[in-house]
């Protein structure tokens, strides 16, 4: 029990570095470029959001060792804390694009790490998993609101999607089985992001970044489309499929019914 108290203390305590980072980040960006108090109040919700559902988290899956791949993630969600405190910023002043373009950048190409760093040590788990895609749900979210203030509001359809699954999948519990690896389905999602980006840098004409979100939007309603016509063929296919009754049951049926 002690030894477990001890590995408890110390994931804990990494969770807490995490939301040290993003504090000392808010506190480099906010002077650095004026930022309001929206911004500062955005910023550490998030950073004191995300400790406490992963402290929650990570008591619940009583991992022994927080992970170097589950360090990268934490890395990636100070950046996406950052990226969420300037978008909120922008509704009250003009955004520093250019800062906000470079956290996005780096946190969408530190996404392929985790994993690869996961692998190669050994340190896969159902937490590391789950911690990387609500990392980068979060982040597509808030890049769609920032695009949004652009283009329109219907770019939310892009960040709310994945929310709007989760929710339906409470109401619809055959949304919740377990999806077959689909590489076509890790690409869309990595092109929303890269999509919003570009948009977001707003270095194109309106009209091509209209086309970019529209198309990237478009990608993701055929792969959720997909991945629910799969789960809906599967959900019948096993409600279809009798199951069978071992030899004994009948006989043991009839002697209670003697």
């Amino acid at each position: 029990m002690a030894l477990n108290n001890t590995y408890d203390a110390r994931l804990q305590q990494e969770t807490a570095v995490g939301a040290g980072v993003q504090i000392l980040l808010l506190a480099l960006l906010g002077p650095a470029i004026g930022m309001g108090p929206v911004g500062w109040l955005t910023g550490l919700v998030f950073a004191f959001a995300t400790w406490a559902v992963l402290s929650r988290a990570v008591h619940r899956s009583r991992l022994r060792s927080f992970g170097p791949a589950n360090r990268v993630t934490l890395g990636r969600s100070v950046l996406v804390g950052g990226v969420t405190a300037l978008v909120a910023d922008s509704f009250e002043s003009a955004p520093p694009v250019t800062l906000l373009v470079a956290l996005t950048a780096v946190a969408l190409l530190l996404d392929g790490v985790d994993g690869k760093v996961a692998r190669r040590t050994g340190t896969s788990s159902a937490l590391g998993a789950r911690f990387d895609m609500e990392v980068d749900a979060f982040l597509i979210l808030v890049l769609s609101v920032y695009v949004s203030a652009q283009l329109g509001p219907w770019v939310l359809l892009i960040g709310g999607m994945r929310y709007g699954f989760v929710a339906a999948a409470r109401i619809a519990p055959w949304l919740t089985a377990p999806l077959p690896p689909s590489f076509a389905r890790k690409t869309v999602a990595a092109v929303q992001g890269v999509c919003l980006l570009v948009a977001g840098a707003q270095l194109l004409p309106r009209p091509v970044n209209l086309a970019i979100v529209l198309l990237a939007l478009g990608s993701l309603v055929w792969s959720f489309g997909r991945d629910v016509a799969w789960l809906w063929r599967n959900a019948r296919m096993t409600v279809a499929v009798p199951v069978p009754v071992p030899a004994e049951q009948p006989q043991l049926l009839e002697l209670a019914a003697r």
